[in-house]
Parts: C-alpha cells; structure tokens; sequence
C-alpha cells in the first residue's frame, strides 16, 4: 500500500468536502477549490476524516492513489489557512512596488518589469524588500512565485537578485590578483 496514500485526511471543522462526477470538490472559509481525480481511486468520508483507496495494485494506480491523497490534503489547508511564499529582493537600487493588479519591479535591468498578479493569488510588498505571495492554491503561489524568482535569478558574487526567504545562496570568492 502507498505510504503517503494510507494516511487518513483529517477535515477541520468549517470544511466542507464533496464527491461528484469524478470531481472532488472542497469548501472553506478562505474559498472553493475543485480537482478531477481518476475513477480507480476511491474516497471514504468518515467522522473528521477522509480515507483514500485504491481498486487495484498497478503501478500507476499506486502513484494515483498517493497522489490524489496530497492534492485533496493541500486543498483542505489551502481553503482553511491559505499558503504563502516569501521572496526578498536584494540588491542596491531594486525595489518592488504593487500598483492595483500588477507588480511592479526596478531590477536593474534598463526598464521596469511589469507583472500581472493573476486571480486568486494576493501580493503584498514591504520596504525592506520581502515579497510575500499568498492563495489557496498551492501549485498557483508556488509558480507565481517561481515567475518572479526567475526575473532576477540570485547571483553567487554578491548575492544580488530575487530569492526566497528560507533559501541560502552559497557565496563564491572573486577573481584574485595574480602576482
């Protein structure tokens, strides 16, 4: 049996999870998400929890069933308490700004780089350069967030560019002098 698959999903109260048409669908304080999922994988609700199973034992079937377990386990977080990722900006003279649905970023690059902050996904800028991206999805936040690291990648030199919060650049020296 799948490791990750067997373990039970546990729904907090305010949580409203539902079944229909191959489409599993979960409601919360924060919004509403929906998913297909594969017909051979089952879902048994019970008192404060929900069991994933399986119909057969394929190899395909096995990487489903732990599959689908997380997604619906990350939808239940994501509409009860929300993900967020932090991105600081790091360099002299680069600044974020929001400016209504579009972030706007001075990277040191000639001209300013506008992004559109797509639905769904909040941004928040404070002056000390960190980014902070947040929803209810995570597959959303977390390729938002890799949009905006991808701008200005971290440099090894100087440590100049966009990186996330708990993310360590390892430094290397310069070029030396030769004598």
């Amino acid at each position: 049996m799948s490791r990750i698959g067997k373990i039970p999903v546990k729904v907090p109260g305010g949580v409203k999870v539902s079944f229909q048409n191959d489409e599993m669908i979960v409601e919360g304080p924060k919004g509403k998400l929906t998913q297909k999922y594969h017909p051979v994988i089952t879902f048994e609700s019970r008192t404060g929890e929900i069991v994933v199973s399986r119909q057969s034992e394929e190899k395909q079937v096995k990487a489903f069933h732990g599959l689908y377990r997380n997604l619906l386990n990350n939808m239940i977080i994501g509409v009860s308490a929300g993900f967020s990722k932090t991105l600081v900006v790091t360099g002299v003279g680069y600044r974020t700004e929001i400016q209504g649905k579009l972030l706007s970023m001075s990277l040191g690059y000639s001209n300013d780089i506008y992004v559109a902050i797509p639905d769904g996904i909040t941004v928040t800028s404070d002056p000390g350069g960190k980014l902070t991206v947040s929803g209810i999805n995570k597959q959303q936040v977390g390729e938002f967030a890799a949009q905006i690291r991808k701008l200005r990648s971290p440099e090894p030199y100087k440590g100049k560019g966009i990186r996330y919060d708990n993310e360590i650049i390892r430094r290397k020296v310069g070029k030396s002098g030769v004598k």
